[in-house]
């Protein structure tokens, strides 16, 4: 028997299409799918089935002292282990196995695990099949064409892994112990991580220390023959045109002398040409800058990505090259799109030039072609409409590298006004070449009228406006990850994943992401006490240390030793400061949740969790001052720079993913209760006859509003009201429940009718009733599909599931949005 291994489920699945031409089976063993037919079989892992870990006897935080983990022994572990079962069971079965895992250094460390796991139970012979799309041409050419096993490659993944762990491990421990942040609130630091955290705050600093300064820009819209345009004012600053006045009396006579004249005489004129140079194939960081500009995040475009890969749509996603291989045949793969719809006209277009040349970039490697679409062309309604779209922007990329140049044609036009000088740039795109086919790059005219020299053109209007210089901007996602290249930080595979670890962390929130108080504090910490930790350079070197390995060139027990140095050579550095670097984290996690002071003993007034889970606003002179305040049930609360003037208190947001909402002054909002009073609708249905209780609208401390009896707590019977909005009781009555319909006043010119509130929240429930997996908010059939595959194919099933694990094994589906999920199902 001939066992194939594949990274994922999804990608042995398509596999064992291809070589079985559509007749391989599924058969589940031990929870995992199993793809046959013949004499093969093919099975998918999740990634990594293995992970490197510490002996258990360093597992506890308080009895190990960090700096032992340094050179405490790795040792590597099952992480799921019905897959890894299943693997051993199927190779005592094989006379063969080939590994078949993704083709970068990530992917062969995964096919040595499991050739590692094999060698466990058989001897028989193992090669290697590398591809860079899952498309029957390549896939049929990889396994007619087998290798071996790249064990320098995977020793170069290897070493990151101990790297990785030894640096993460013991400097999460020594910062969470020395700030006693433990549990689920401990200080995460990594080696990427924190290096990528300092860019963040170093340009936050930037904004807050940048000091603004005033100028002044003056324009006039000049005309001919009723066409109008505008030009700018200017001058000659040590021979350079400058536009911005930066006095303001300057700024002031410039104008007055544009108003002083009723016509601009034009003294220059001066028209070129320019190419526009199509852009070059997409390598990974420019395809998430791309994919940024249409609003996705660096880590969904890259799932989407591998999604479209595994199917078999376009190459593989993770890849430095900007250079197509010259066994590339554009033209074919061109004809390939000829009658495919929405791409058929561009396509055929393209093979109608005289010569097809595609662009190159400054890139070239031999792993993996620059990312471009593989010639199987998906029907539109197989994918979702974020796939179709990224799909899209792949082919269109592919369309740019080899359509023609577009030519601009450039009217540059200078007047003199009242003895002061105005400019105006019009531009006209001559002929559009790619932009006919890539309509993600700007081809924006700006019109300016054929003039001449000598002409007189009538001032229309003139304006000054004031301005004032701006901050630098914070970096987006995919700036960031170009920064993080450009300065040797992860690799193509890891940057995006490192970015999604710092939200997930809680040190940067947003888009464009800045950083938290908590980040903040992190950096400082480090920089004063142990730059290395948050050192650019230091990372850069162990990654080029690591492909090295890659190469041949080192050993991974050299360069793991070499990084255990360094290491030792950081806690030096830190073992001296530990208590003041203790203070100054706890000062900062203080003041991340400090909301103003106590109205009864002048203490921080604090956000606070309870022993059951969940929030409220707590006094710091606790236990001497008891002060509390409630906060909502729901969601996470992050406090705002917002302000209440009465209360001198900070508002609060309550972070609870789509049904995110801002609480406002808790002070506010308690005494906004308990200023209210209950009003009376009706009967209570629970215990309104034997007891006479009545419901009434409440207003809680906490900012929320229900329906509730008027015996609470004897009797708790109650339902939700919305948050926002008055509530008016009107003469309609619902005979079933003997109670007024009532009508919900938002401030918009449509109130909601929320009907008896009985009904209502009947109505409420059976319409989000969770029954199965599609009735989960973000989950369809193809999701809720590819979360089967994965083992996760009940409620009960996703109830119990590892988040991390599924991120891993489903393509798409982020550990966040699992917790979401698992949270709505506990709602």
């Amino acid at each position: 028997m001939r066992l194939i291994i594949t990274e994922k489920d999804n990608a042995a699945r398509r596999i064992a299409e291809i070589l079985s031409e559509g007749g391989a089976s599924a058969n589940r063993r031990n929870g995992v799918n199993v793809y046959r037919w013949g004499d093969t079989r093919v099975v998918g892992l999740s990634g990594h089935v293995v992970g490197v870990d510490f002996p258990e006897e360093y597992n506890d935080w308080r009895d190990v002292e960090p700096v032992e983990l340094i050179d405490a022994d790795v040792t590597k572990e099952p992480t799921q282990e019905n897959i890894v079962t299943t693997l051993q069971q199927l190779a005592r079965e094989a006379d063969e196995a080939t590994i078949a895992t993704d083709y970068d250094r990530e992917g062969e460390l995964i096919g040595k695990e499991a050739y590692e796991l094999i060698r466990e139970e058989t001897d028989v012979p193992v090669d290697r099949v590398r591809f860079s799309s899952i498309t029957e041409r390549e896939v049929r050419d990889a396994f007619a064409n087998p290798d071996d096993i790249d064990f320098d490659l995977a020793a170069a993944g290897e070493a990151r892994q101990i790297i990785d762990l030894v640096w993460g491990a013991a400097l999460t421990r020594f910062l969470s112990l020395s700030a006693r942040q433990l549990g689920d609130d401990f200080i995460s630091v990594g080696r990427v991580q924190s290096p990528t955290l300092k860019l963040i705050v170093d340009r936050e600093r930037e904004i807050q220390a940048f000091d603004p300064e005033d100028y002044w820009e003056i324009f006039a819209d000049l005309q001919k023959n009723g066409s109008g345009f505008e030009a700018q004012y200017f001058y000659d600053d040590d021979g350079k045109e400058a536009e911005r006045v930066w006095v303001e009396d300057d700024a002031d006579d410039a104008y007055a002398d544009l108003t002083s004249v009723d016509a601009a005489t034009v003294t220059s004129v001066r028209r070129r040409t320019r190419t526009d140079s199509p852009p070059t194939p997409f390598n990974t960081t420019a395809f998430i800058s791309a994919a940024s500009s249409l609003g996705y995040s660096a880590q969904q475009a890259m799932s989407i990505a591998e999604e479209l890969y595994t199917t078999g749509y376009i190459t593989y996603p993770r890849t430095d090259n900007t250079v197509y291989p010259e066994d590339l045949e554009e033209d074919a793969l061109l004809d390939e799109f000829v009658g495919a719809g929405h791409f058929g006209e561009d396509a055929e277009a393209l093979l109608e030039q005289d010569d097809i040349t595609a662009t190159e970039g400054d890139e070239e490697t031999t792993d993996h072609p620059p990312i471009h679409p593989t010639g199987e062309i998906p029907p539109k309604v197989d994918l979702s409409d974020d796939e179709w779209e990224i799909y899209e922007l792949v082919v269109r990329r592919f369309f740019a590298t080899v359509a023609e140049a577009a030519t601009w044609e450039h009217l540059r036009v200078v007047a003199d006004a009242g003895g002061r000088s105005l400019k105006a740039n019009g531009k006209r795109l001559v002929e559009p070449g790619y932009h006919d086919v890539y309509p993600y790059s700007s081809a924006s005219e700006n019109h300016v009228p054929d003039v001449e020299e000598g002409e007189e053109l009538a001032i229309s209007e003139v304006r000054m406006e004031a301005k004032q210089t701006q901050p630098p901007r914070r970096y987006g996602q995919s700036r960031l990850i170009q920064t993080m290249e450009d300065k040797g930080l992860g690799t193509k595979s890891t940057r995006h994943n490192s970015i999604e670890k710092l939200y997930d962390r809680g040190y940067i929130e947003g888009d464009p992401p800045r950083p938290t108080t908590l980040a903040m504090a992190v950096v400082e910490a480090a920089e004063e006490f142990a730059d290395h930790v948050v050192s650019d350079e230091m990372t850069a070197q162990l990654e080029a240390d690591m492909t090295a390995i890659a190469n041949g060139e080192a050993t991974l027990d050299d360069v793991a030793d070499e990084s255990r140095e360094m290491l030792k050579r950081v806690f030096e550095e830190l073992r001296e400061s530990r208590e003041e670097i203790g203070e100054h984290l706890q000062e900062s996690l203080k003041a991340d949740k400090t909301l103003g002071p106590c109205p009864k003993c002048g203490e921080d007034m604090l956000v606070r969790r309870s022993r059951q889970g969940s929030y409220f606003v707590g006094c710091d002179g606790f236990p001497e001052c008891r002060n509390t305040l409630p906060l909502p049930s729901t969601g996470e609360p992050q406090v705002l720079e917002e302000h209440c003037e009465e209360h001198d208190m900070h508002h609060v947001k309550m972070l609870a993913g789509r049904d995110t909402f801002v609480h406002g002054c808790p002070r506010c909002e308690a005494e906004k209760a308990d200023e209210s009073e209950d009003e009376v609708i009706g009967p209570c249905p629970e215990c309104g006859d034997e007891h006479d209780g009545e419901l009434a609208i409440k207003h809680l401390r906490s900012g929320s509003r229900l329906v509730g009896c008027t015996r609470y707590p004897d009797c708790d019977y109650s339902l939700p009201l919305p948050r926002n909005g008055d509530i008016s009781v009107t003469e309609a009555f619902c005979e079933e429940h003997d109670l007024p319909e009532l009508v919900i006043d938002a401030d918009s010119d449509d109130p909601w009718e929320l009907g008896c509130p009985i009904c209502n929240y009947e109505e409420y429930q059976a319409r989000t009733a969770v029954e199965d997996l599609e009735d989960l908010s973000g989950i369809g059939s193809a999701t809720a599909e590819k979360l089967g595959d994965a083992g996760v194919d009940s409620l009960a099933a996703l109830r119990e599931a590892d988040p991390d694990i599924v991120a891993t094994e489903v393509q798409g589906v982020s550990a966040t949005q699992v917790r979401e999920w698992q949270d709505e199902l506990e709602a």
